[in-house]
């Protein structure tokens, strides 16, 4: 029998119903109840929907009848943590008008803290009838609620203790990209039973992994929860990174060992109490409820005019994420939504920075992609998002979607030239070394402009999406066929080199070649101005067998192997990590410009050739220029005295003589990539020849730090 709007059955009797107010958004604890507030501008009626704790039985449809401009909201007595809820919405089911109401499905609150259940897919959750003749323009009366997840009322207060954000200064800032499951499923340090969950990624030995790496943020794939795509389960894979969201407030259960809130907010106080940021990867360009073929779960069923860009006079969506469906951040309560979802992990579970995906969707206006648009003037003005790290993946596939360098301060962005410029220089690609002297002092053609800094830039050569580091050495072509895509589906462009052979293999001289191009890599990562980012796993070699585009693969192609570490290649990334920290020159806020110094009369940045030469603009563009070196100081601008300089060679070619400046009296080579077990003491080098394909580090006899 179908739960009526007009009275409480006898279990709730005795619980008051009462107008409430329209704030905040979502359920909220008021000491004698709930008060439920939910966002439509073109719904004629939302009704509350009541169940049973365990999610399987309607209790209650309650009339929400009071209305402050398009905020609904109602408050009822007695209610409590734990209450689980839902709502459905009444209005025109007019497609072809943007409208897709259907009181049929059950809605999840936009603003749920915590979920009940996981999504069963159906058809029932669809709104039209699948297999009408009249396609998405029909109309489905079968009731949904059994297959969707349910909100569930929480208190989101936790004990913090003296907990202190580490507030890492950007320059000092080493980001390590990692998605829960994949980094502890394999662990065998970790307890079996947090394996991958939130309390095992903060367990003891994977903070002490991190320690010694050197790294001062754990930049998380998505963890606000998310649904499996109905055409992955159909082939038996998950969505496995997580980029499908549902709920923009409620932490992924899936990576909860007792579904429960205070699970997040110990890992981060776990983070914090290690000195160590936790940035999440947010996703707030689409929506999981896909395009109009797509299921009625939340935004769609309340106001689909509203939450969504649409095209097609209304019935289509704009897909600049390609995923189906565009939230639309111009409407000004999905914007006050965004903004809601970013403080509540800013403030309730003390998270330090997001990073953005496909963000150029968020700064998209009418006219186009605007650095002064709504989504960044709310953000830059917020007093507690202001003061977080923000980071914006700067591109999607929607008009005028590649945007790097173009984002306002504060923002740090994913630099893909970065990738790009480094990976080919190393394959051995011509006319490369103008592109590699860029990269090394943070990428000013794209920074340099409104007062940005040189850690705008957020260096990287591998991450999540595309090959690891391992399978970068390893593979030409990529190996997606598990995805069920027919190898279709990821980068047709990664510029690997299997060093001359095809995936794995045990010949000696093509694993030596390939472990030097890693070290090669990582050293030029950490050498270059800007804010370097790993990705779990790459410091101990981890494979995803050529598969570079792993997102629905919840196994051991994404979970990292622990018992097969490369030891040799971790401590490699230890001692580059090192490097950084002592040395200032390599993580500066200025930008490099050749200025001659106060303090020395030498300029910040001096370009050389091997042989001595400061290489003349001509010479920048001969192919056969191969073996870049640079000698950089504090800059100019700043007017540090600090006499201390280093001096880097990057050799892509065959080995080459050498000529040290004689800006010094005399420097102590720090690294040299061809012999990774070379003492740290650092003694006076007397180097007369680069090796083929190297990396070497030296820095000036005077001005040397103390203790070092």
């Amino acid at each position: 029998m179908t739960p009526q709007s007009v009275s409480l059955p006898a279990r709730l009797q005795g619980h008051a119903v009462s107008p409430g107010r329209p704030w905040p958004m979502g359920a909220s604890l008021t000491g004698d109840g709930v008060n439920f507030a939910v966002f439509s501008a073109h719904a004629e009626r939302i009704e509350l929907c009541l169940f049973t704790p365990d999610g399987r039985k309607e209790m209650a449809r309650l009339a929400i009848t009071d209305r402050d401009g398009d905020i609904w909201h109602i408050h009822v007595g007695g209610l409590t943590v734990g209450a689980v809820y839902g709502f459905r919405a009444h209005g025109p089911y007019a497609p072809e008008r943007g409208h897709r109401f259907n009181p049929n499905k059950l809605l999840l609150d936009p603003y749920a803290r915590t979920l009940e259940g996981r999504l069963k897919w159906s058809d029932a959750l669809m709104g039209y009838k699948i297999g009408s003749p009249r396609g998405d323009l029909s109309f489905d009366t079968r009731d949904s609620a059994f297959a969707v997840p349910k909100a569930i009322v929480t208190d989101a207060s936790f004990t913090w203790g003296n907990d202190q954000a580490p507030r890492t200064p950007r320059a000092e800032t080493l980001i390590y990209e990692a998605h829960v499951k994949s980094m502890t499923a394999r662990h065998p340090q970790v307890d079996k039973g947090l394996r991958g969950t939130y309390l095992g990624l903060s367990s003891d030995p994977v903070i002490d992994h991190l320690h010694r790496l050197g790294v001062t943020a754990i930049e998380l794939l998505p963890v606000q929860a998310c649904i499996d795509d109905r055409f992955l389960v159909s082939k038996g894979l998950r969505n496995h990174w997580g980029y499908n969201t549902l709920a923009f407030f409620a932490p992924e259960p899936r990576y909860m060992s007792q579904g429960a809130l205070w699970e997040f907010q110990t890992m981060v106080r776990r983070f914090h109490a290690g000195g160590i940021e936790v940035i999440l990867d947010v996703v707030y360009n689409h929506t999981a409820e896909g395009d109009e073929w797509g299921p009625t779960l939340s935004f769609r069923g309340l106001d689909n005019a509203s939450y969504y860009r649409l095209s097609g006079g209304g019935r289509t969506y704009a897909n600049d994420a390609g995923t189906g469906n565009t939230l639309n951040l111009t409407q000004p309560n999905v914007l006050r939504m965004v903004m809601d979802s970013l403080r509540y992990w800013a403030e309730m579970t003390h998270v330090d920075g997001f990073r953005f995906d496909l963000a150029t969707v968020l700064g998209r206006e009418m006219h186009g992609f605007d650095p002064n648009g709504g989504f960044f003037d709310a953000i830059r003005q917020d007093p507690v998002l202001s003061r977080v790290k923000l980071i914006a993946e700067p591109w999607d596939i929607g008009p005028g979607g590649y945007q790097l360098g173009a984002y306002p301060h504060p923002f740090l962005e994913w630099n893909d030239r970065f990738r790009d410029g480094l990976r080919r220089f190393w394959k051995g690609d011509a006319g490369l070394t103008r592109d590699l002297a860029a990269r090394l002092l943070g990428s000013a053609e794209r920074f340099d402009h409104s007062g940005r800094a040189a850690t705008s830039s957020v260096n990287f050569i591998t991450s999540h999406d595309g090959f690891t580091l391992e399978d970068l050495v390893s593979f030409t072509i990529k190996r997606n066929f598990a995805n069920g895509e027919d190898n279709r589906d990821g980068h047709q462009e990664n510029n690997g080199d299997n060093l001359g052979v095809e995936g794995p293999t045990n010949d000696p001289n093509v694993l030596a070649a390939r472990r030097l191009r890693k070290r090669n890599l990582l050293a030029t990562l950490m050498l270059s101005q800007g804010v370097p980012m790993l990705l779990a796993g790459d410091e101990i070699g981890h494979s995803q067998g050529g598969n570079n585009n792993a997102y629905a693969q919840d196994n051991e192609t994404s979970w990292i192997n622990w018992t097969k570490r490369d030891g040799e290649l971790q401590a490699f990334v230890e001692r580059l990590s090192r490097l950084r920290r002592t040395l200032p020159v390599l993580r500066q806020r200025r930008f490099l410009h050749a200025r001659k110094r106060v303090a020395d009369d030498i300029p910040d940045v001096i370009w050389r050739r091997a042989n001595g030469t400061v290489p003349q603009s001509e010479e920048w563009h001969d192919p056969a220029f191969r073996c870049l070196c640079v000698e950089l100081r504090m800059a100019a601008e700043g007017n540090d005295p600090n006499p201390d300089a280093v001096f880097a060679v990057f050799n892509t070619g065959a080995a080459t003589p050498l000529h040290l400046p004689d800006t010094a009296p005399g420097w102590e080579l720090l690294l040299d990539t061809t012999r990774p077990d070379l003492p740290e003491d650092g003694k006076p080098a007397t180097f007369t020849e680069a090796p083929a394909h190297c990396v070497l580090l030296f820095r000036s006899l005077t001005g040397k730090p103390k203790g070092v």
